[in-house]
């Protein structure tokens, strides 16, 4: 089985999860010094992909360790767009032969040791190699975004928002507004999200970053029960880049949210062959317990295989992977995973899994002291209100209605259905 990113990595590798009161500025245009550069022809009139490009300059030049840095961010970038975590391997490679080169005053290898930490969920790495990147270079951006994206999965939020601003300060480009569109989003801001959002898109310099910010657009639509707009997000997504996966996977639920699951369900298969990630995987296999196949095709098999690597391997665990041996799994074993994931990210994400996991497992009191910790940044988020108010409901707290009350009024979508032509 290949080896995939996380849904959970590839959002930190560009958008960040920062809380608070941002000031995004002006609305400028890109500036010029951080406009992307062109690529190099590969012939025939095509443009080489950046990795190519990377290589092509390593070849030129073997003994320049800006090139070999270079390479290794193009890698990472790519492992993001691909969700192929072998290519954090050849980083590691490319980053060692930079080092070689210069062991000492290299910002390009510091910030992507950074970058290459914080995908493979090693955050506590990568929040050293932001802070020793932005001593190292204070008025450069780069930097600033490893140690957002290392602190927010730590739950240091003041910390993450703080470099988050200085990145806006520094370089107002995507990569700023895309961390301050989910800084605003998780401090339960998602109007202004929005805005950050519609920033992020005006300073997108490749289709790849239109990609990711349209379908950033699409979630945070759908998060609001906005199932037609998110759609019209998630096309725009698949006309910038045709393969995009959180594309694909949002014309998928769009699709269901119309009561079309069969059209849906293929959209997921056809997804899952190509892209075998946590999040697609159990957004499948719920609808398909919600039209009366527990068997739950392949995605079950999938899923239960991810489940046994990652508790033989002591890997990065995928929230996504918690939620499923919670909710179709072993609760036990959720609970280890969660557990597992918890010291290592303080996040609501994982906090929100964790608590999930525990009410599964019958453990109700620890469990939402964790949905708490989930609620704490005052996200709107109807997942995180089902949960809570679930785990209430279980403890006989008043509270519980309200709550469930307003999960299914932020996304009446959240919980899949399946008409009954389609059973």
């Amino acid at each position: 089985m290949r080896r995939t990113i996380s849904a959970a990595a590839a959002a930190v590798a560009v958008a960040g999860c920062v809380a608070g009161l941002l000031h995004l500025g002006p609305d400028a245009s890109r500036p010029r010094s951080t406009a992307a550069p062109a690529a190099a022809d590969g012939g025939h009139g095509a443009p080489l992909s950046p990795v190519a490009a990377a290589r092509q300059r390593t070849d030129a030049h073997p003994d320049d360790p800006a090139a070999w840095a270079g390479l290794a961010r193009a890698e990472i970038e790519q492992a993001r767009i691909t969700l192929d975590a072998g290519r954090l391997d050849a980083a590691e490679k490319a980053l060692r032969r930079s080092l070689d080169l210069d062991g000492t005053d290299n910002y390009g290898a510091v910030t992507g040791q950074g970058l290459l930490a914080n995908a493979r969920h090693e955050f506590p790495r990568g929040r050293e190699y932001g802070l020793r990147a932005t001593r190292m270079a204070p008025d450069r951006p780069d930097g600033y975004a490893v140690l957002a994206d290392a602190e927010i999965q730590l739950g240091n939020y003041r910390r993450a928002r703080a470099a988050v601003q200085r990145m806006l300060d520094i370089a107002p480009t995507t990569a700023a507004y895309s961390r301050a569109a989910y800084d605003l989003e998780t401090n339960g801001r998602p109007d202004d999200a929005a805005i950050a959002l519609r920033r992020a898109l005006d300073s997108a310099a490749t289709p790849d970053e239109r990609a990711f910010t349209e379908a950033r657009l699409g979630d945070l639509a759908w998060s609001r029960g906005r199932a037609d707009e998110a759609e019209r997000h998630y096309r725009r997504a698949l006309a910038a880049v045709p393969d995009h996966p959180y594309g694909r996977a949002g014309i998928a639920r769009a699709t269901a949210a119309r009561g079309r699951t069969g059209a849906a369900l293929e959209l997921y298969t056809r997804l899952v062959e190509r892209m075998p990630l946590p999040q697609f995987l159990l957004e499948a296999l719920e609808l398909r317990h919600a039209c009366g196949d527990t068997r739950g095709g392949g995605e079950r098999a999938a899923l239960e295989a991810q489940v046994r690597m990652v508790r033989a391997d002591g890997g990065p665990v995928d929230p996504h992977l918690v939620l499923y041996a919670a909710g179709h799994g072993d609760p036990e074993v959720a609970v280890e995973l969660g557990r597992r994931a918890w010291k290592h990210a303080r996040g609501v994400i994982v906090a929100d899994a964790l608590g999930w996991a525990l009410h599964r497992a019958g453990q109700n009191t620890e469990a939402l002291a964790h949905a708490r910790r989930a609620a704490a940044t005052g996200w709107k988020n109807a997942l995180f209100r089902y949960h809570r108010g679930t785990i209430e409901q279980a403890l006989a707290l008043p509270e519980a209605t309200r709550h469930l009350r307003e999960a299914a009024a932020l996304n009446p979508h959240l919980l899949p259905h399946c008409p009954d032509g389609d059973r």
